[in-house]
């Protein structure tokens, strides 16, 4: 039942945002289906190889990425203890949400959801919506089970502290970095978020789409700074398709939104994010 709900909501969200993009075609929904199919695959390509196309701002843009969650990583164990200690005052139900959505079937269920919704009513812009979030969703999800084992960082409850690393060890409790919850969540939430002109709406999928991967860190699953770079790749990998996308179909986001920007603010006793979007 909880999946169904999931699987609702989401469709939903994009449904009604979509309603009026409708439009008739005499072509098979077989044809747009393997039109589609074929798009997701190329796009978990061209997002793997665009690494070797950045000039000097995506690599500055990867340099703060980088700054940034190491910034982060310094004061982890101190935030993962006092995310942890504060458990019990988060309502059940946000703690149920975030374990539960970002869970990687959930997660399938949800996006192919919004695909095939797309698909039976010919609706192209639910069809590429649904082509982002399951490509993206792939591209990014490989992407993080290859970083879990090479880095081999452990994980808060194994109570080894923040500079534990084992490379290539195949307990869980050494698949820390990145958070797969948060990346999956999130990956979702920027891409939907990209449909929308309204930046409050934008900013209230957002905070829901980080709900996952801050409840990760609640249970002691993550750290601060594993959820930060989920988040970051998340991003990255969204764009990154959604533009290879641009080329494959009419309905374009690019021309309505702008790229997320994380800023990091420090101050005596104190450390935030800041997005703009």
């Amino acid at each position: 039942m909880k999946k169904l709900i999931i699987l609702l909501g989401a469709t939903c969200c994009i449904s009604l945002n979509a309603q009026d993009y409708s439009k008739d075609s005499t072509e098979t929904r077989w044809n747009m289906f393997k039109y589609d199919i074929g798009n997701m695959f190329k796009g978990v390509g061209y997002s793997y190889a665009r690494p070797l196309h950045w000039q000097g701002k995506q690599w500055a843009h990867f340099g703060a990425v980088i700054g940034g969650t190491g910034l982060v990583y310094i004061a982890d164990d101190n935030t993962s203890r006092f995310i942890r200690n504060n458990r019990e005052s988060v309502p059940q139900f946000l703690r149920d949400y975030g374990e539960i959505y970002g869970n990687p079937e959930n997660n399938y269920l949800a996006t192919s959801g919004v695909y095939f919704a797309g698909l039976i009513t010919k609706n192209e812009k639910l069809r590429r919506t649904g082509v982002l979030l399951i490509s993206s969703a792939t591209s990014a999800g490989l992407l993080q089970q290859v970083l879990k084992s090479v880095v081999g960082r452990a994980r808060p409850l194994a109570n080894l502290g923040k500079d534990t690393f084992d490379p290539f060890n195949s307990s869980r409790n050494f698949h820390s970095f990145p958070s797969g919850h948060a990346l999956l969540a999130f990956t979702n939430a920027y891409a939907i978020g990209k449909q929308f002109k309204n930046p409050w709406v934008k900013a209230g999928i957002y905070t829901v789409g980080a709900i996952p991967g801050i409840s990760r860190v609640w249970d002691g699953q993550h750290f601060l700074s594993d959820m930060v770079f989920a988040f970051a790749l998340s991003i990255a990998t969204v764009e990154s398709i959604d533009r290879y996308l641009d080329r494959r179909y009419d309905e374009k986001y690019n021309n309505q939104t702008k790229m997320v920007s994380w800023n990091l603010n420090f101050g005596p006793g104190q450390m935030g994010v800041t997005i703009n979007f």
